[in-house]
C-alpha cells in the first residue's frame, strides 16, 4: 500500500475545487481492489488538471493507469497530417512549433524540479524534432497513423515524471509493447493478454501502472490506433487482461445521464445499466462512452464505472450484467442519419430478396442501424453516405428506392422484454405530436428506436424526459 500522508500532501497540493465526504475518501484509499483507471483527454487537458489526476490515482492503490492525449492534441495532429499530405509545408512546420510550444509550457507549469523538467523539455523537443522529419517527405496512412500516436506518448510521459517527481511508486510502460490488433483491425486478445501480463512482471512490486490509450501495433508491427474513442478500448482490454476488480472510466462529466443535457434541461446520472443498455446507448448517441468498450469488461464481467474528474465524490455510474429493473433507463439520439426504402412487388411471397438487399450494403463496406420490413418493402437505416450512390445504384434493381436524408434516431433504453406490458406504448404516446419515420422494437431486450426528422430531435427528447421520467 502507498503512504497515506504521502498520497494525502499530494491531492492537498492538487488544490481539488471539492470536498471529499471523509469516510468515503479514507475507504477509498484503502481500498485494496486492483483497478483500471482511464483518463480521456480532458483530465489531462492542463497542468492542473494533470496534478488533480495524480491525485485521484494516488489514492486508488494498487491501480493501472490508461491516459489519453492532452484534449486537442490529437485534432492538432491529425490536422498536421492533413497538411503534410496536401504538400503545405509551411503550415504544417507552424503547426509542429505551435503545439511544441503548448507542450513546453505545460511541462514548466507541472514540474518545479529542475533536472525533471530539463529530461520532459529534451523528450518534447526530441519528439517534435521527429514530427518534423515527417514534413516534405512521401506520406500516407502509415505515417499519418505514427503522427497521431505522439499525442498519447506526450502525454504519459509528461505525467510519469509528476509522478516520479511525487515519490510515487510508478513506472511507465509502452502500449506498443502489448497492444496489437489483426489482419481485421480487430484487438488481438490472447497476444494482449500474454504480453500485457508479461509487461507487468517484468515490472514488479509498483502500485501504478501507467500506459497510453489508443495507440498499437498492427499485425506487420507497425503503429496503428484503436480508432476514436479508442483510449476506453484499451482500459477495457487491459482490465480484461489482467482481470481487474473494476475499470475506471474517467471524463468530465459525472456519469451516463437519462437525456442529453445539451439539449434537455435538468438531466440526471444513471445510477447503474445493463451491459447491453449502455451498449445502445453508447452506440446510439452518448458520447461519455465508446460502445466497443464494454465488450472486453462485459464477455470478463468486469464492472465499468464512469466518473467525473471534476466531482470524483459523485457516484458516476457503474455498468455490469445487472439485473432486471423493469424501469426505462435513458435516451440518446444518433444524428446524421440516413433512410432508404426499397418497395417491390417481387417480394410478396417470395424468398432471398433479403439477402440481396444485405449484400449490396455488405459489398459497400455499409453497416445498418435499424431495419423494418413490409410484405412488399424493406427500409432500412445508415450512418455513413460514403458509398451512398452506388448503393442506390444498385438497389434500383430490385425496386423503387427511396430516399430521407437529415434523420435522427431516437433509441430509449431500458429492461424491454416484450413481456413488460405498456412500455412500448409509454414511449409511442410520449412522441404522439411528432411525425415517426420507423420503429424498431423487439429486435433487443433493452432498446426501442424511433426515427424522426431532425428537426424534431429537441423536442422529441424533451417529450420523452417529461413523460418516462
Amino acid at each position: 500500500m502507498i503512504n497515506f500522508a504521502q498520497n494525502f500532501q499530494i491531492i492537498d497540493e492538487a488544490r481539488f475545487s471539492f470536498c471529499y465526504n471523509e469516510e468515503t475518501f479514507l475507504q477509498a484509499i484503502y481500498q485494496e481492489t486492483m483497478k483500471v483507471m482511464k483518463f480521456g483527454g480532458t483530465s489531462v487537458g492542463s497542468a492542473q488538471r494533470m496534478k488533480n489526476m495524480v491525485a485521484l490515482v494516488a489514492a486508488a492503490g494498487d491501480v493501472t493507469v490508461v491516459l489519453s492525449a492532452m484534449s486537442g492534441t490529437t485534432n492538432s495532429l491529425l490536422s498536421l497530417s492533413q497538411s503534410i499530405l496536401e504538400g503545405e509545408n509551411g503550415n504544417a512546420l507552424k503547426q509542429i512549433d505551435d503545439l511544441e510550444k503548448k507542450y513546453l509550457e505545460t511541462a514548466s507549469e507541472l514540474l518545479s524540479s529542475a533536472h525533471l523538467l530539463e529530461e520532459a523539455n529534451k523528450d518534447i523537443r526530441g519528439k517534435f524534432s521527429a514530427l518534423r522529419e515527417y514534413v516534405g517527405k512521401p506520406f500516407s496512412d502509415k505515417e499519418a497513423k505514427e503522427v497521431v500516436a505522439f499525442g498519447e506518448k506526450l502525454s504519459t510521459m509528461l505525467v510519469s515524471l509528476y509522478m516520479k517527481e511525487k515519490g510515487l511508486n510508478a513506472v511507465l510502460l509502452d502500449a506498443t509493447e502489448f497492444m496489437k490488433i489483426n489482419s481485421d483491425g480487430e484487438p488481438d486478445q490472447e497476444f494482449i493478454k500474454e504480453n500485457v501480463n508479461a509487461v507487468i512482471a517484468r515490472n514488479p512490486g509498483k502500485d501504478i501502472y501507467l500506459t497510453q490509450g489508443f495507440i498499437c501495433r498492427n499485425v506487420n508491427g507497425e503503429i496503428d490506433n484503436l480508432q476514436r474513442g479508442g483510449s476506453d478500448y484499451t482500459a477495457s482490454l487491459i482490465g480484461a487482461a489482467i482481470a481487474a476488480d473494476e475499470i475506471q472510466i474517467w471524463t468530465d462529466i459525472d456519469g451516463m445521464h437519462n437525456n442529453d443535457p445539451r439539449f434537455v434541461d435538468e438531466t440526471s446520472p444513471v445510477g447503474e445499466l445493463h451491459f447491453e443498455e449502455a451498449a445502445e446507448l453508447a452506440y446510439f448517441g452518448a458520447k461519455i462512452l465508446h460502445p466497443t468498450c464494454v465488450l472486453p469488461a462485459k464477455y470478463a464481467n468486469i464492472p465499468v464505472r464512469l466518473l467525473n474528474t471534476m466531482q470524483p465524490e459523485a457516484p458516476g455510474t457503474v455498468i455490469y450484467n445487472a439485473k432486471p429493473t423493469h424501469t426505462i433507463k435513458a435516451v440518446a439520439a444518433k444524428d446524421n442519419i440516413t433512410a432508404i426504402k426499397i418497395k417491390s412487388s417481387h417480394m410478396l411471397l417470395a424468398y432471398g430478396f433479403l439477402r440481396k438487399i444485405f449484400e449490396i450494403f455488405e459489398h459497400y463496406q455499409t453497416s445498418i442501424d435499424m431495419i423494418t420490413t413490409s410484405e412488399v418493402g424493406v427500409s432500412v437505416t445508415i450512418d455513413n453516405k460514403r458509398n451512398l450512390q452506388p448503393i442506390l445504384e444498385e438497389l434500383a434493381s430490385l425496386g423503387e428506392v427511396t430516399v430521407d436524408d437529415d434523420m435522427v434516431i431516437i433509441c430509449v433504453v431500458g429492461d424491454l422484454e416484450w413481456q413488460n406490458r405498456g412500455f412500448e406504448a409509454e414511449v409511442v404516446n410520449a412522441l404522439k405530436e411528432i411525425p415517426v419515420r420507423m420503429i424498431s422494437y423487439g429486435g433487443s431486450n433493452y432498446n426501442i428506436s424511433l426515427l424522426i426528422k431532425k428537426e424534431d430531435k429537441i423536442k422529441a427528447l424533451k417529450l420523452l424526459s417529461q413523460h418516462l421520467f
